[in-house]
C-alpha cells in the first residue's frame, strides 16, 4: 500500500514536471502553446530568448511581432540598461519562415512581413539601450541580419553565419542592408552571391561579431559585457549609441560636425560633469542616470 502511494506520488511529480514550463513569472501548460519569445529582466539586463527551436527559430511574422513587443516594453524605464537576444536550440535563427512567403499568402502579406522585419531591425539600433546578440549555433538570412543589426554580438566557436537566399531563388536583399554595414562590401557580396556560410572566426575577422568564445563561457562573457554597460550612465550611453548610428550613415565631415555637437551636449549633462569630477578627484562616479543638465 505504501509503495503504491509512493509510485503514484512520483508519477504525479513527473507529470507536473512535464506539463508546465516556468518562464519569467508565467506558467505554460502542455495544452497552451509556448511563447515564441521569452522575456526576463533582472538588474537592468533584459533577456529576450527566441523560443521556437522546432521551427529553427524562424522569424515568422508572429515571431517578429513578439520580438518587437519585447524590445519596446518599458524601453524608456530607468530600470532597463541593456538587452540580450539569444535563442533556444542549436539554431539561433534560420531567417524568415518560407511557408509565409508562398503565393498563397499574397503580396500584401509579404509586404507586411518585410515591413515588420525592417521595423524590428531598425528598432534594435534606435532604442536608447545597447542590444547584444548572444549566438550559439546557426544564423542564416534574416537571422544573420538580426545579428548584424545588434550593437554587440558574442558567438560560440561552433556558430556559423550565412545569407543563402540565392539558393532558394530569394536573394537576401533585406539582410544585405545590415550585413553590408557590418562587413566589408566584397565579403558581403560573396556571402550574398554564393550563400556559403562563414565560421565564427571569419565573422569576427570581418566585423560581423564582436567576440568568439567557447560554448561553456558564452553566458559568462555576454553577461560580463552587459554588466559593464550597466555600470555606465544610462543617458550618456543612450546619447552615444544614437550618435554612433547616425555617424555611420554620414560622410566624414558631417560625422565630425555631428560628433562635436554631441560631445558638447554630453559635457552639459549632469552625469558628464560628474564623470569628469570623479576622474579628477580619483573616485568612482555616482551617476544620477537622469538626462539633467549641469549647464546650458
Amino acid at each position: 500500500m505504501v509503495l503504491s502511494l509512493v509510485f503514484r506520488a512520483v508519477g504525479v511529480f513527473k507529470l507536473s514536471r512535464t506539463s508546465t514550463l516556468l518562464t519569467g513569472t508565467r506558467f505554460y501548460s502542455q495544452t497552451e502553446p509556448e511563447p515564441l519569445t521569452v522575456r526576463q529582466q533582472n538588474n537592468g539586463i533584459r533577456r529576450i530568448i527566441l523560443n521556437n527551436p522546432k521551427k529553427r527559430n524562424a522569424l515568422s511574422l508572429s515571431m517578429l511581432e513578439s520580438l518587437r513587443e519585447n524590445l519596446l516594453t518599458d524601453v524608456d524605464s530607468d530600470d532597463l540598461r541593456v538587452v540580450i537576444i539569444s535563442a533556444k536550440g542549436p539554431v539561433f535563427s534560420s531567417g524568415h519562415d518560407l511557408k509565409e512567403l508562398t503565393s498563397a499568402q499574397g503580396r500584401e502579406y509579404h509586404t507586411k512581413v518585410f515591413h515588420t522585419c525592417s521595423e524590428v531591425m531598425t528598432l534594435i539600433q534606435d532604442i536608447p539601450v545597447p542590444v547584444i546578440a548572444m549566438v550559439n549555433g546557426v544564423a542564416t538570412a534574416a537571422g544573420c541580419q538580426l545579428v548584424a543589426s545588434c550593437d554587440v554580438a558574442v558567438a560560440t566557436e561552433k556558430s556559423t553565419f550565412a545569407t543563402p537566399g540565392v539558393n532558394v531563388g530569394l536573394f537576401c536583399s533585406t539582410p544585405a542592408v545590415a550585413l553590408g554595414r557590418a562587413v566589408p562590401r566584397k565579403v558581403a557580396m560573396e556571402m550574398l552571391l554564393t550563400g556559403t556560410p562563414i565560421s565564427a572566426h571569419d565573422a569576427l575577422l570581418h566585423g560581423l561579431i564582436s567576440r568568439v568564445v567557447p560554448e561553456e563561457r558564452l553566458e559568462e562573457e555576454t553577461l560580463a559585457i552587459a554588466q559593464r554597460v550597466c555600470r555606465a550612465s544610462r543617458p550618456v550611453v543612450a546619447l552615444g549609441k544614437a550618435t554612433f548610428h547616425r555617424q555611420m550613415a554620414q560622410g566624414r565631415d558631417a560625422a565630425y560636425a555631428t560628433a562635436s555637437k554631441v560631445m558638447v551636449d554630453n559635457l552639459a549633462l549632469r552625469d558628464g560633469q560628474e564623470g569628469i569630477r570623479a576622474f579628477i578627484e580619483k573616485r568612482k562616479p555616482v551617476w544620477s542616470n537622469e538626462a539633467e543638465k549641469a549647464h546650458d
